[in-house]
């Protein structure tokens, strides 16, 4: 099982990133893929999920209204569209994979994680 995360980098606030998550050793069938953060200093959190293989979402406080969790099936692949970001989403950006995507996997963790990728919101 193996996740890359990219797309991070640097913009404005009030502006928008899409980050990608690649998957490999699994389709996203089996799995259910979720996007974190770790600011720094910082505890990481929890965002969002979508859960295999119905593509049901779910979203923290964090990640209601500005983000929002698609996946492209036959690309392997999950997105996280950012918009209107804010300073405060500065932060390394994970995705994690686990056969769960519940509220207590977005607080606990998942089992297999990536290599995040940074954002950082400044103008």
């Amino acid at each position: 099982v193996q996740l890359q995360a990219s797309g991070g980098g640097l913009v404005q606030p009030g502006g928008s990133l899409r980050l990608s998550c690649v998957v490999s050793g699994f389709t996203l069938d089996d799995y259910a893929i979720g996007w974190f953060r770790q600011a720094p200093g910082k505890e990481r959190e929890g965002i969002s999920c979508i859960r295999s293989p119905d593509g049901m979402t779910l979203y923290t406080d964090s990640g209601k209204g500005r983000f929002t969790i698609s996946r492209d099936n036959a690309k392997n692949t999950v997105y996280l569209q950012m918009n209107s970001l804010k300073p405060e989403d500065t932060a390394v950006y994970y995705c994690a994979a686990d056969r769960s995507c519940r509220r207590h996997t977005l607080y606990y963790g998942m089992d297999y994680w990536g290599k995040g990728t940074l954002v950082t919101v400044s103008s």
